[in-house]
Formats: C-alpha cells, sequence, structure tokens
C-alpha cells in the first residue's frame, strides 16, 4: 500500500467510520430481537432394546423462539488483515426453560393408532428460550 492511499484512509475514511460508529453506538432503534411463539409439528419415535420401532407419535405444539435484527457493523481497518473490522451481533436466547410437552397422536409400525392410556400419548422435555437478546455472533461462552 502507498503512502498516499494510508493517508487517504486515515484522512477520510476514518472519520466517516467513526461518525457511523457514533451513530450506531447511540442507536439506531432498528435492533427488535425478540421471543416470538412458534407452532412446530413434532415428531418421536419410540424403539425397544433391540432397535425395533415400537410407536411414533406426534403433536402440533406452540414454543417460543428467538427472532429478530441486532446491529451490526463493518469498518475499514488498517490493522486486521482482510482490511475490514467486523462486529457481527445476533438475535439468541438469553434464558432456557425446561417445557414438558405431550404428543397426543401415537401409531404402531402398521399405522394403527394407539388409544391405550399408556401407549396413546408420549411425554417428551425440551427446553426454549424464555428470553432473547442480542449476543456477538460466534460467542458461545455463556
Amino acid at each position: 500500500m502507498h503512502v498516499q492511499e494510508l493517508l487517504f484512509i486515515a484522512a477520510v475514511l476514518v472519520p466517516q467510520c467513526l461518525r457511523a460508529l457514533r451513530y450506531n453506538h447511540q442507536g439506531t432503534g432498528d435492533e427488535n430481537c425478540e421471543t416470538l411463539k412458534s407452532e412446530i409439528h413434532l415428531i418421536k419415535e419410540e424403539f425397544d432394546e433391540l432397535g425395533r420401532m415400537q410407536r411414533t407419535c406426534n403433536a402440533d405444539v406452540i414454543v417460543n423462539k428467538c427472532e429478530g435484527l441486532c446491529n451490526s457493523q463493518v469498518q475499514p481497518s488498517v490493522i486486521t488483515p482482510t482490511g475490514f473490522l467486523k462486529e457481527c451481533y445476533c438475535c439468541r436466547e438469553s434464558f432456557l426453560k425446561e417445557k414438558v410437552i405431550t404428543l397426543t397422536h401415537c401409531y404402531d409400525p402398521d399405522g394403527t393408532r394407539l388409544t391405550s392410556q399408556e401407549m396413546g400419548t408420549m411425554d417428551i422435555r425440551l427446553r426454549e428460550p424464555t428470553e432473547c437478546k442480542c449476543f456477538k455472533c460466534g460467542d458461545f461462552t455463556r
């Protein structure tokens, strides 16, 4: 890189990026990471100790999910190998809660509906988000 190019970056691009950084730091109000309800179709198969399928259960259930936008930015940098400094943020769960869900439609391997008290339903446990917020992308240290 020539000295003139470095001076151009220092004199023109860096102040522009700093103005953009100040603007983003103050908040543009466009972050909206939130916890939303979502309907999903769950299917769970149960096998015996020899690996033969005993039954398949399913249901449509409502669970929480994280969805939304987080402010991220890219700015020129003479320090980084790529020439750009990236700060990326993703909408992710900040707290999980275990939830027990009852699957109410159970079938034997031949497709016959099971109606007995013991085999007609199946309880499963899953962890769903109760709170969501913006985290630095790739940061799994929590």
